[in-house]
């Protein structure tokens, strides 16, 4: 690896997951250490390194991707969510490894109970860091806001029915073709439940696009870092600090 920042990344992942060679060099030829800079709230954990802290919270956000790249399904262009659900599970390793070092399956099509009704939850997993239930529910199409009400009964139907005790509420993960961020926000914010919209790739994404994509991130978070040195408490701090300076000389003045 050229980039010392991404050859570092690539050892620590490595080492943490006990990935083989193979695995490394899917990962490296899938632009993980990149795709994971352009992931929401993933920035901090690139810069983290080390041993993680006792006192370190893990949200679902840091530790759930977006997007994910499954290119190692094989799938034609047209397919249902059966034979996408049908191939996740012939390449389990492999979809393990792109999940996250940390996800446990539990099952595929588990079946539960509400009213008269029976339904079935696409994949269910355990994350050992977030100590929770993960349900995953497949979508082909592009994300609506409709998808959510399924996903909040699931997850009420998990948490009375499926939680251990010690454990905290299950998670909710939407992997749909594609999303509308302003309607995933609407949609996903100030929920009781933690639902979050992820989007798959059934290809490797193009290098220049991702390259293009770290730049305008780079370029958001320094606008960030300079709107945080001009915030309310540090502009109102400047402006005491000036008027007793003025004041000084003012006093000066008169003497």
């Amino acid at each position: 690896m050229r980039d010392e920042n991404a050859r570092t990344f690539y050892e620590a992942e490595a080492l943490r997951g006990g990935w083989s060679v193979r695995q490394l060099d899917r990962q490296i030829n899938s632009q993980f250490y990149e795709r994971t800079a352009l992931s929401k709230n993933k920035t901090a954990m690139l810069k983290k390194g080390g041993k993680a802290l006792q006192q370190d919270i893990v949200t679902p956000e840091e530790e759930i991707k977006d997007p994910y790249v499954l290119e190692f399904l094989g799938l034609k262009d047209e397919y249902s969510e059966t034979d996408l659900e049908e191939a996740l599970i012939h390449h389990l390793e492999t979809f393990l490894l792109e999940l996250g070092g940390d996800f446990c399956f539990i099952g595929r099509q588990k079946r539960l109970r509400i009213g008269d009704e029976w339904y079935r939850v696409d994949l269910v997993f355990f994350h050992r860091k977030l100590r929770c239930l993960v349900i995953i529910d497949l979508k082909i199409g592009k994300f609506t806001h409709a998808d959510v009400g399924q996903m909040h009964l699931y997850l009420n139907y998990a948490r009375e029915h499926w939680v251990h005790e010690g454990e905290n509420p299950p998670v909710g993960i939407i992997l749909c073709a594609r999303k509308d961020e302003t309607v995933a926000r609407y949609a996903l914010e100030g929920l009781p439940n933690k639902i979050m919209a992820a989007e798959y790739r059934t290809a490797l994404p193009d290098e220049k696009t991702l390259a293009a994509e770290i730049r305008r991130t780079q370029e958001v978070l320094r606008k960030r870092g300079a709107l945080s040195l001009t915030s309310p408490d540090k502009t109102r701090a400047k402006k005491t600090v000036g008027k007793k300076q003025n004041s000084k000389k003012k006093s000066g003045k008169s003497k």
